[in-house]
């Protein structure tokens, strides 16, 4: 510091010099002339003396006589005279440059004056730069420890970077080894399922046979056969264990033409399903007002399939306004809801928590739809910011945003997961992103707004987008071609696809949902109510897990569920306003719905 003063205190006494010598330099000539004029009056008082003192002897001695010394006392007088004269400007002269030197002092004055606000000034900044160096340094070490700090906990994100994704892999191995077994149970159960119908199959022919035996030793005893009546009324069915057949034929008392084992032949012959052939009696005319009940009882318990989810398990508050979104984690009894607050909520259905597993945040606007990965590990959100996001489910921590689009993002699905991500939005356009460089690495032109997209496989090599111009579009990524259109008779509200990717329904803005055959792109089948009607623009139809029903909540509040062949089976209550969006589970025969109102609802079958 000491250095640093010393070389300040040299340049301010270099500058001062400068100055002084440019201000001297400006007045140098008159103060020059000053003294010489000074000195031009002393030599001219020397001569006035000494002219005086001649002056005086030459009067002296006129007075004692003589005319040759009067013309030079005349000479003399006049260049007294004008030597008086001189002397006289010279005085002017010399009062002027006196009020000049004294002008010349205040300047000065005034000059030393500034110099000594300036020096103080000086002084102060000297120490405010000498604070600020020490702040600076200060500073500079809190920088090299916040670097170090860095590098510290650089070090320690690339080690749990690294640990993650080991443990994601040996996850996505667990969960992979558990689809097999899982798969291997399904196989397991399957052939369990078919001993047990090849074995009802035999004890139904055998009974069968028995009866056959029974009719035709009552028709050789003719005396008995008077008291041989048709027994009235329905007789009890047993689940998954009785014929369409046995169930209309003891319903209606019987077919005294055709046994059970005839009529499932001619079933068979003709291609009948168990639906179709009901369907028959119905339009026959065989089954009466009073079996309709009946039959009813028997598509609502599930007796063409799995059991509908009628009884409310749970219902809670999911969100602090509109609820827009539900689905079902694929590997946990979990929901994920996604409403106008801005967030999404994941809820712990198998604790029957009413209160949030966690709460993900991150969108600045309302949520329209969410979707989980195959594993259950991310989770993926669009919103009406403009933008998608994934979540972690482990940690709920936001990993990506995916912004780029110039309207409301409507969905979004996982293509060759978990590498890239397929979004849809009102902006006219799907985009395919790449989550390893958080980029769009393809845009496609749609040319109207995008309500709904699934993708067909988990390779996502076909995308399908539902759109507002009425038309359900194919998107091959592989190439740049894409398939023929599907046109439908209103605007889309949403996809789903069977598990096996061969069928997908379509809920449509007229009130109908259709089934279409992908192997065909045909529309195979669609579903109706008088009483059903779509709430939304986005409202949501799903399948089971089977493929055999499809559920879609209305605008009245109620969700119905409708069989593959046609039936209406259940229509399920417990919504006070339109129902936006259901959800089956993958895994159970549960359904997850939400609407208008802030309310999420879970149905089960027991």
């Amino acid at each position: 510091m000491s250095t640093e003063e010393h070389v300040w205190r040299a340049h301010v006494v270099r500058r001062l010099r400068e100055r002084n010598r440019k201000e001297c330099d400006n007045f140098k000539e008159i103060i020059e002339q000053n003294n010489r004029l000074i000195d031009h009056v002393a030599q001219l008082k020397a001569d006035n003396l000494k002219l005086s003192v001649e002056n005086e002897q030459l009067r002296s001695a006129v007075s004692t006589g003589g005319t040759g010394s009067n013309v030079a006392i005349a000479t003399l007088e006049k260049k007294l005279l004008a030597q008086q004269e001189e002397l006289t400007e010279l005085h002017k002269r010399k009062g002027e440059n006196s009020q000049l030197i004294v002008d010349l002092n205040l300047k000065v004055e005034q000059q030393r004056t500034i110099i000594a606000e300036k020096e103080h000034s000086l002084a102060e900044q000297q120490t405010n730069n000498n604070r600020l160096r020490a702040e600076v340094q200060l500073l500079h070490s809190s920088l090299e420890e916040l670097k170090k700090l860095n590098n510290t906990m650089l070090d320690e994100h690339t080690a749990l970077q690294l640990a993650f994704s080991s443990l994601e892999d040996k996850l996505r191995g667990v969960q992979d080894e558990n689809r097999c077994l899982l798969d291997r149970l399904m196989r397991y159960k399957s052939k369990d399922a078919d001993k047990l119908n090849e074995e009802n199959e035999s004890i139904i022919r055998k009974r069968s046979a028995k009866l056959k035996r029974d009719l035709e030793d009552a028709v050789r005893e003719p005396s008995s056969s008077t008291n041989i009546s048709p027994t009235p009324g329905p007789t009890p069915i047993q689940r998954n264990s009785t014929s369409p057949a046995q169930f209309v034929g003891g319903i209606i008392g019987g077919d005294d033409d055709f046994d059970e084992a005839t009529i499932n032949g001619a079933m068979e012959a003709i291609g009948l399903d168990d639906n179709e052939y009901i369907s028959a009696r119905f339009t026959a005319g065989e089954v009466t007002e009073n079996t309709r009940a009946s039959i009813d009882a028997l598509k609502a318990t599930g007796y063409l399939g799995q059991a509908n989810p009628t009884k409310i398990l749970m219902k809670f508050e999911a969100h602090e306004n509109e609820s827009h979104a539900v689905r079902w984690s694929p590997v946990e009894r979990m929901v994920a809801t996604g409403g106008a607050d801005r967030k999404v909520k994941l809820w712990d259905i198998g604790k029957n928590s009413t209160e949030p597993r966690a709460v993900l945040s991150g969108s600045s606007a309302g949520i329209n739809s969410v979707d989980f990965d195959s594993t259950g590990a991310y989770i993926l959100g669009t919103s009406n910011d403009y933008g998608a996001r994934v979540w972690t489910v482990m940690d709920n921590r936001l990993r990506h945003t995916l912004t780029g689009h110039s309207g409301k993002v409507m969905a979004a699905k996982y293509v060759q997961e978990p590498i890239k991500v397929v979004t849809g939005s009102h902006d006219r356009t799907l985009k395919i992103w790449d989550l390893r460089s958080i980029a769009c690495i393809e845009t496609k032109f749609a040319g109207s707004s995008c309500n709904d997209l699934v993708t067909t496989d988990s390779l996502g090599s076909t995308i399908i987008s539902g759109h507002y111009d009425k038309k359900i579009r194919f998107w091959d990524i592989r190439t740049e071609k894409q398939a023929d259109d599907v046109l439908m008779p209103a605007k889309i509200t949403s996809l789903d696809l069977s598990k096996d990717c061969n069928y997908l329904i379509c809920s449509v803005r007229d009130d109908t949902i259709k089934l279409l055959d992908l192997r065909k792109n045909q529309v195979i089948s669609t579903f109706t109510n008088e009483h059903f009607k779509i709430s939304c623009d986005f409202a949501r139809a799903s399948f089971n897990s089977s493929g055999l029903k499809i559920a879609c909540g209305s605008a009245d509040g109620a969700i119905y569920i409708w069989n593959v062949n046609g039936f209406l089976e259940a229509t399920l209550k417990g919504h006070s306003t339109a129902v936006n969006a259901v959800s089956w589970s993958p895994n159970n025969n549960m359904l997850a719905s939400v609407g208008k109102h802030k309310r999420c609802i879970i149905y089960s079958d027991s």
